[in-house]
């Protein structure tokens, strides 16, 4: 099953590790896409998007257009298998 992943950063030292650990911890199954708030997106996209998710902290991961319970707190690796992210 492909599994859609958005991570929203602020390419800062807080989210740079939850970003690394979603790359050691996806499959092939897993079509990830990393939006840099700071740097923003072509045509404002993520924007729209942290409206849409209603984003309220980075870093954030979204799995397949609903946002884990998690981003309110600290992501773990328990968090994103639990979402299905590195299972194929």
């Amino acid at each position: 099953m492909k599994r859609t992943v958005e991570v929203f950063t602020a390419g800062c030292p807080v989210c740079d590790p939850v970003v690394k650990l979603l790359k050691e911890t996806a499959c092939d199954s897993c079509d990830i896409t990393i939006y840099d708030l700071v740097k923003q997106c072509e045509e404002t996209v993520c924007l729209e998007k942290v409206k849409t998710y209603g984003i309220k902290n980075v870093p954030s991961v979204v799995v397949n257009g609903k946002l884990l319970e998690c981003c309110n707190n600290e992501i773990t690796q328990a968090d994103l298998v639990n979402a299905g992210i590195g299972q194929s």
